[in-house]
C-alpha cells in the first residue's frame, strides 16, 4: 500500500470545512473550489493519478474503466475518501445501488464532512423510497455546505411530497 495521509486529519481541508460552515454564498464557491482540490491531492502522485483517470472515465461515460481506476486506489490507499466517493458515483451510474451506498459509507466514515458524499447518499435514500432517511442526509449536507443548492431544492422537494415540514 501507498502511504497517503488520513483525511480528517488534514488541517488545510478542516480548516476549509470550517470556512465553508460559516461562509456566505460568494465565498461558499471558491471554498468549495478549494475542498474540491484538496481532496484530489492524496500526497500520492500515484494515487492522484488513479483518482484523475477515474474522475476523467466517469465524465466520459466509460464507467468500466472508471471503477477499475478508483478501485485500485481504494486498495492501494483504503483510508482516502475521495476514491470511494468516485467509485460509489460509477456504481450508482450502474444502478447498482448497494454497492454505492457501501462505497459512500465508507467515505463519510473516512471523511465525515465529505458533503458530496453525504448528497449522493440522500440522493440513493431518496430513490429508494426512504423521504425521512433521504431529507435527514439532505439536512446533514446543508449543515456541512449552507449553500448547497442542489441539496436545498431535494429538502424542499421532499418536504412538498411530503407536506411534512419537519422531516
Amino acid at each position: 500500500m501507498f502511504s497517503v495521509p488520513v483525511w480528517s486529519q488534514d488541517a488545510r481541508l478542516q480548516d476549509l470545512y470550517r470556512d465553508l460552515a460559516d461562509s456566505g454564498p460568494k465565498q461558499a464557491i471558491g471554498i468549495e473550489r478549494d475542498i474540491r482540490h484538496e481532496w484530489s491531492r492524496t500526497g500520492s502522485p500515484a494515487i492522484d493519478l488513479l483518482l484523475r483517470r477515474g474522475r476523467d472515465a466517469l465524465e466520459r461515460g466509460e464507467i468500466e474503466a472508471a471503477i477499475e481506476h478508483l478501485s485500485a486506489a481504494t486498495d492501494h490507499a483504503p483510508n482516502v475518501a475521495q476514491a470511494w466517493h468516485l467509485r460509489a458515483q460509477a456504481f450508482f451510474a450502474q444502478d447498482r445501488l448497494g454497492l454505492a451506498l457501501s462505497d459512500l459509507e465508507r467515505a463519510l466514515a473516512l471523511d465525515p464532512n465529505h458533503f458530496q458524499a453525504a448528497f449522493g447518499l440522500a440522493a440513493i435514500l431518496e430513490q429508494l423510497d426512504r423521504p425521512e432517511q433521504a431529507a435527514r442526509a439532505y439536512a446533514l449536507v446543508l449543515r456541512l455546505h449552507p449553500h448547497y443548492d442542489k441539496a436545498r431544492e431535494a429538502l424542499d422537494r421532499l418536504e412538498a411530497r411530503t407536506g411534512d415540514q419537519t422531516l
